[in-house]
């Protein structure tokens, strides 16, 4: 039993994948303006790292604030001067009305402007990646689509649902590989699988294989006539087989099997 397969034309992968490929572009294409507008609107702002940085060695000391390592070096700079200035306390940790609150909150909003600038750089880093990732599944679609052109493999035989167990029954022996034995002709009963034990000797009944002639067949035994006596005999006559080399008379008084 085999059922057909019919392949439909690969038009929704190749739409899925352009789809897909156009995606990729645009992200790519937003986080590289998005990274520029943020790296403008910092450079506009004209900050620069101050001198005793210590963020990374002080690479950065006297530099614009136009990335995101350069405005982190910044921002943990301004959190130094800032618990410096207060002797290590935060704003929370200041009384309502110390006049130093006005310094840590200005440090604290300058550091958070910074951190928003940060988080922007690393939302255009994870779009471009993500427009990367989604450009080359869109390229791989196309590719597989290409591949298996529309109905290459319409009407392709494949096996029925019909399983071994079904067809021979739950308990029988499926097949070893060989080809299964044939029915009897006229019987109606279907071909039983090939189990792997030696096929029956051959019976000889009606609808199945001749028998074999046997190989060795036995003596050929003759019969001798009796011996003219001039009486009738009142039984019959016995012969023994010929590699006796022996001729049996007749059931007379003397006794069956007995020579004349």
């Amino acid at each position: 039993m085999s059922s057909t397969v019919a392949v439909r034309s690969p038009r929704g992968v190749r739409g899925i994948g352009l789809f897909a490929i156009i995606a990729g572009i645009v992200m790519i294409v937003a986080g590289i303006l998005t990274w520029i507008l943020v790296a403008i609107q910092l450079a506009n702002e004209e900050i620069t790292v101050s001198n005793d940085a210590t963020f990374m060695g002080g690479i950065f000391q006297g530099k614009q604030v136009i990335g995101p390592l350069t405005a982190y070096a910044q921002a943990d700079i301004i959190n130094q001067h800032a618990l410096a200035a207060t002797d290590g306390q935060t704003f929370a940790q200041l009384a309502q009305d110390d006049p130093r609150r006005d310094v840590v909150m200005t440090a604290s909003f300058l550091r958070a402007s910074l951190f928003t600038s940060i988080v922007s750089f690393g939302v255009c880093v994870l779009v471009v990646a993500l427009g990367v990732l989604f450009w080359l599944i869109g390229s791989a679609l196309r590719r597989l689509a290409d591949v298996v052109p529309g109905g290459a493999l319409a009407g392709a035989a494949t096996p029925g649902l019909t399983s071994e167990a079904d067809a021979y029954g739950r308990h029988a022996s499926p097949p070893t590989g060989t080809a299964a034995a044939a029915a009897p002709p006229g019987t109606g009963y279907p071909a039983a699988p090939e189990t792997g034990y030696a096929a029956p000797p051959d019976t000889g009944y009606a609808g199945g294989p001749a028998a074999a002639e046997p190989t060795d067949p036995l003596p050929d035994t003759t019969y001798a006539a009796p011996p003219q006596t001039g009486e009738t005999t009142s039984g019959t006559s016995y012969a023994t087989p010929a590699e006796t080399g022996e001729v049996t008379g007749e059931n007379d008084d003397s006794g069956p099997g007995r020579p004349a």
